[in-house]
């Protein structure tokens, strides 16, 4: 069990690096836009999600295999990123709502839900990340080194949960009042989609020790 100076270290590290914006926060974000703050918690939770699939690879050694694989590497960074070029690809082609439809049919939580686990999972960085700064915290002298790196890896889960549910709550009140506007519907689609193609883009262009 790591003892409470280095607990207190750890969140305010982990806080420091959490807040800051990165893929999965513009993916919270353009969620939230698009379909208000229910979409954007779903998303919030389904990334967090896949941050504790990442936590779990760190501790059996599978994100060390990624980290040291050019190979293995390469197939998950492409995976990502063809994922979300994908998404971006079907929003941009879908069709637009018609004016006179005032009320549309939500698309599923849980579908929101596993895609946002989807977009955490096949982001090596995430894998990088969590392999390289975890261990940073680990003292070999306080204990099981396994436990000490579950308990590291939920609780800057827990954080980024709360500092992603904050982007949601305030991307999804912008949203609510963008889409009552007469000019965002209109150039929503291609707000979204261009986000998701540039995700996937910035994760294909990422080298495996940036």
């Amino acid at each position: 069990m790591p003892d409470w100076g280095t607990l207190g270290l750890f969140l305010l590290a982990a806080l420091a690096l959490v807040v800051t914006p990165g893929p999965a926060v513009l993916y919270i974000v353009t969620r939230s836009l698009d379909q208000g703050r229910g979409a954007g918690v779903a998303s919030a939770l389904g990334i967090e999600a896949g941050t504790l699939v990442h936590v779990a690879a760190a501790v059996i050694g599978i994100s060390a295999l990624v980290a040291s694989s050019a190979t293995a590497f390469a197939v998950v960074k492409y995976l990502g990123a063809a994922y979300l070029i994908s998404m971006g690809v079907r929003t941009l082609i879908s069709r637009p709502e018609p004016e006179t439809l005032v009320v549309r049919p939500p698309r599923s939580r849980l579908r929101i839900f596993w895609q946002g686990i989807a977009v955490q999972v096949l982001n090596p960085k995430t894998a990088l990340f969590v392999l390289a700064f975890l261990p940073q915290f680990v003292d070999p002298g306080r204990g099981s080194a396994v436990t000490q790196t579950v308990i590291f890896g939920v609780l800057m889960a827990v954080i980024g949960l709360f500092s992603d549910l904050v982007y949601a709550m305030i991307a999804g009140a912008a949203g609510g009042f963008l889409r009552r506007s007469t000019v965002f519907p209109r150039i929503q689609r291609y707000v979204s989609g261009g986000v998701y193609i540039g995700l996937g883009a910035t994760t294909a262009l990422m080298g495996s020790r940036d």
